[in-house]
């Protein structure tokens, strides 16, 4: 998919097609680290819930943080997201630079409700490739909430101009109303690692990597989807997200949550 398909966020016509592969990617189980990184209130956990359980959910608490696990089959290749859902608060270096190291991919999102969450993006973008060094891999910028137009503040042609100046992709979506587009910014993540890696640009062991994981990461709780869902089988399937979430936050120990149960999925 080229960058222009991306930018409108309505255009899907490559939502099945079929990634190449070459010898130095052989079909096999493939993990993937996404980090998705904004301001509070964007849409993140919301984003992360609908790829995962196909369902939407409008309230979290935004100063929780979870990494969510889903195995989806794309062109053939049997690949295991794991997702962090960052928490969007103000991080001392520290805390963001371990959460960076940890991905593959990133997501910046903001809303196209709230243009402080919009001039949030650059920031963001410049610590991921500043913090990121030689395993740099796919990076998007997602507009979210598109679905209220009434309240937007940020045009669709802003959030273009500033994707194409820094050279990403450009998605502009609702997690609310699009299931198919939502997927499609993951899918869309996990070839552009694809294609990087086969070009050489991006290192294989940075793909492949399993790196020892810090007690920072170890802290944030894994919520696995059941297996009818991670292998993207249509329609409901049985089981849900486990709603264990740990704060993370800095100046204290961690507190653990346990918020409104997931619906079954």
């Amino acid at each position: 998919m080229d960058s222009e398909s991306r930018m409108s966020g309505s255009n899907f016509g490559g939502f099945s097609r079929t990634l190449r592969r070459t010898a130095s990617l052989p079909l096999a189980n493939r993990t993937v680290r996404i980090v998705i990184l904004g301001q509070a209130a964007v849409g993140k956990t919301a984003m992360a819930v609908r790829f995962t359980t196909r369902r939407f959910i409008g309230e979290y608490d935004p100063t929780l943080e979870s990494i969510y696990r889903h195995e989806v089959s794309i062109g053939g290749d049997v690949v295991n997201f794991e997702i962090l859902d960052t928490a969007g608060q103000e991080e001392d270096a520290l805390l963001i630079e371990e959460k960076i190291k940890w991905g593959d991919g990133f997501l910046i999102v903001y809303s196209v409700t709230d243009r402080c969450s919009f001039d949030e993006v650059m920031r963001l973008c410049f610590l991921v490739k500043h913090l990121s060094g030689g395993r740099w891999g796919g990076v998007a910028v997602v507009a979210n909430k598109r679905d209220l137009q009434y309240d937007r503040m940020v045009s669709q042609e802003e959030g273009r101009s500033l994707a194409s100046g820094l050279s990403l992709p450009f998605w502009e979506i609702s997690a609310r109303d699009g299931l198919d587009e939502t997927t499609q910014v993951f899918h869309d993540l996990y070839a552009q690692l694809v294609q990087q890696a086969d070009s050489g640009s991006t290192p294989l062991a940075s793909f492949h990597r399993r790196r020892g994981v810090s007690k920072l990461m170890e802290r944030i709780p894994r919520l696995s989807s059941s297996a009818g869902a991670t292998r993207g089988t249509a329609g409901p399937a049985g089981g849900s997200l486990a709603p264990l979430r740990t704060n993370t936050s800095p100046g204290g120990p961690p507190r653990t949550n346990t918020p409104t149960p997931r619906p079954v999925v």
